[in-house]
């Protein structure tokens, strides 16, 4: 059975929830709440960040 590995990790800063809508506080002539859509800068926006490869730790250290 091959073993499935990972190149990538959720991102600690938005736990994969890489994108937000974030109200602006008014409405337009039709009354529709204005949004923007924000990104997450550590992920930019994809919810995932490379992984952490492990580094041997010499011995006698």
């Amino acid at each position: 059975m091959p073993q499935h590995t990972t190149d990538a990790r959720v991102c600690p800063d938005c736990d994969g929830f890489a994108a937000v809508a974030v109200s602006l506080g008014t409405r337009d002539a039709r009354g529709h709440l204005r949004t923007v859509t924000v990104h997450c800068p550590t992920c930019r926006g994809l919810g995932l960040v490379p992984a952490r490869r492990l580094t041997s730790v010499s011995a006698g250290r």
